[in-house]
């Protein structure tokens, strides 16, 4: 099973949220269970190419 981290917050009555590796693609939900069904969504169109031009995030060592 691969997990993924995402960043969330509750704004009103709306969840938001983001994959860490993708911040620039947020969705929301009326509850969490629905922000995490719809991260789930946002993350199969992501990593499948239907979405042109991603863009990631990435770490690259430095020294």
């Amino acid at each position: 099973m691969q997990t993924q981290k995402y960043v969330y917050w509750q704004d009103g009555d709306m969840w938001l949220g983001f994959f860490a590796e993708y911040p620039d693609y947020w969705t929301q939900g009326e509850t969490k269970e629905e922000l995490e069904e719809n991260l789930m969504d946002i993350y199969n169109e992501l990593t499948s190419g239907t979405i042109p031009c991603v863009r990631r995030v990435d770490e690259l060592q430095v020294s």
